[in-house]
């Protein structure tokens, strides 16, 4: 019987015997091979549910987070207390060598934002202190009658808390601490640098007038401004704030 040879000739390869007893063996490996991978994955999902029972703890512990200290508020700044008799209090620097007199001409207290032009005030007609016209907000007065900021002795300087449509001048002073400065830049191009030693806050009724007014040996400046409440049937405030500060330094304008 001639042949077909297909390929250009050459006999086609014939397909391998069927070997029927490697196919069963095949099949049984491949079943016990899909077994195993089952029990495997079983396995570890049963581990992975309770690790610590296995000792498969982490090797990285959880951090534990310390509660953060609560930002507790800064105590306020005691106020300056004593008997009315009792000097000014000092700040913890050397005083500098009073001045000859100037008259004061602007105040200047970076800490607070101030800069302010001065005007000399005298006595009112009851005896009190002048106070600067209450329509110039930005107004300081000076006491004419006592040293002038940079002499030996205490200077006195007033400004008014409020008016009746704004806060004025001296509403913050009472945020001054001991340590902050005050600059009086005076008509001889010297400005004296004066440092803060306390502040009082006092009621009008049992004013420390000698402690405001009293004769010192080196240069003290005192800044008064109203405080406490108000009372509406006197129309004013039932307090001083007195600010004591003692000159440390100058410079040429």
């Amino acid at each position: 019987m001639s042949g077909y040879y297909p390929y250009g000739g050459a006999p086609a390869p014939a397909p391998p015997p069927e070997d029927k007893g490697g196919a069963a063996l095949r099949t049984v490996l491949v079943v016990a091979a899909i077994a195993g991978v089952v029990t495997v994955v079983a396995g570890l999902l049963i581990v992975l549910r309770s690790p610590d029972e296995y000792g498969l703890q982490s090797s990285r512990e959880a951090l534990n987070l310390q509660t953060q200290p609560k930002q507790t508020a800064q105590p306020e700044q005691a106020l300056f207390q004593a008997p009315a008799d009792v000097p000014p209090p000092l700040p913890q620097i050397t005083p500098a060598p009073p001045m000859l007199p100037s008259t004061p001409v602007r105040l200047v207290v970076k800490r607070l934002g101030i800069n302010a032009p001065i005007k000399s005030v005298g006595l009112a007609r009851d005896g009190t202190i002048e106070v600067p016209p209450s329509d110039n907000h930005n107004l300081v007065g000076w006491y004419r009658n006592m040293s002038t900021p940079g002499e030996a002795g205490p200077a006195v300087l007033l400004g008014h808390k409020d008016t009746r449509t704004r806060s004025a001048v001296f509403a913050r002073l009472p945020e001054l601490k001991n340590g902050d400065t005050i600059e009086v830049k005076r008509q001889d191009k010297t400005t004296a640098v004066f440092t803060v030693g306390g502040i009082e806050q006092a009621s009008k009724k049992t004013f420390p007038t000698q402690r405001v007014y009293g004769a010192q040996e080196n240069a003290q400046l005192h800044l008064i401004t109203c405080g406490g409440t108000y009372d509406r049937s006197t129309g004013h405030y039932t307090d001083n704030v007195i600010v004591y500060a003692t000159m440390t330094s100058s410079y040429r304008s």
